[in-house]
């Protein structure tokens, strides 16, 4: 078990590490195009791939992506409640209880926990939360207020593209299948190298409050997915994927829009620095009881 915990664990720090230590080492890193080429081509082709390469279950598919709607809205219930009780900016808060780490962290640690079937039921995750995170996520933070850029963002687009796949059951041609897979395989990597990143350039000053509510972001994810799937009567796998995805620390994302928009960036930085870090040592705990449910 630990082998097989190290395998999945290994893999993100690893990446994520040379990211970082490239960083701090003042080594030039193209965070803006690396963004943008993950963001415009990576992310869509990933999604084209997967969805089009993976044996899935419609069903399946259908049911963690309406797990993940109903998780996502029981958590930004709870972000809100924690703000109150906490006296913290629900503007803050909300959107960093709402929208987890699931793509340059989740959709890694969900392929090597879970194979190519854990892989493609995160993409699930992923592909509704996106939807909600470069939507809502955009109009909560005060990045994006224009609804034309909203409804043009490159993730509704890739979604809008991927769902004939799974409900008609299509392929794609060999020669289409074999470049989005090539796009597509640069994707995780460069999350992972644009996470390690993005958490040396942050500088965290409320640390206290950002180990506190980062680590309940962490406990409620897990607790509150476990619950919706269980309610569904999720299989294990899915139930493992869904839990491990709403278990995710908070999105980076949640930082560049609090950036763009000027509103509490540094205690969006303590957030996001602190929950992921306490997301490495609280994963493979987490990983220690679903890995054996999921087979």
């Amino acid at each position: 078990m630990l082998g097989e915990l190290f395998a999945v664990m290994a893999p993100v720090m690893i990446v994520a590490g040379i990211g970082y230590f490239w960083a701090r080492s003042g080594q030039a890193y193209p965070t803006e195009f690396v963004a943008q080429l993950v963001l415009y081509v990576g992310t869509p082709c990933l999604v084209l791939s997967t969805l089009s390469q993976a044996q899935i279950d419609r069903l399946a598919f259908a049911q963690v992506a309406a797990a993940c709607a109903l998780v996502t809205v029981a958590m930004g219930l709870t972000g809100l409640l924690l703000s109150r009780l906490f006296k913290q900016d629900w503007k803050v808060l909300v959107p960093a209880y709402l929208f987890p780490n699931s793509g340059n962290m989740g959709l890694p640690m969900s392929l090597y926990a879970f194979g190519e079937q854990g892989l493609a039921l995160a993409v699930a995750f992923f592909l509704v939360l996106s939807v909600a995170h470069f939507s809502l996520g955009l109009v909560l933070s005060g990045a994006e207020r224009s609804p034309r850029k909203l409804l043009t963002h490159p993730i509704l687009i890739s979604l809008a593209l991927a769902m004939p796949l799974v409900v008609f059951d299509l392929h794609l041609p060999r020669w289409l299948s074999n470049t989005v897979g090539l796009l597509g395989g640069m994707t995780i990597p460069l999350m992972l190298l644009t996470l390690g990143v993005s958490l040396a350039s942050i500088r965290v000053k409320h640390i206290g409050d950002g180990l506190l509510l980062g680590g309940l972001r962490l406990l409620c994810g897990a607790a509150i997915a476990w619950a919706i799937g269980t309610a569904l009567g999720l299989t294990p796998l899915e139930q493992g994927v869904l839990i491990l995805q709403s278990a995710m620390p908070v999105a980076v994302f949640n930082y560049l829009f609090a950036v763009r928009a000027g509103r509490s960036p540094e205690q969006v930085a303590s957030l996001v620095l602190c929950s992921t870090l306490l997301a490495f040592g609280f994963l493979p705990l987490l990983l220690l009881g679903l890995l054996p449910a999921a087979g």
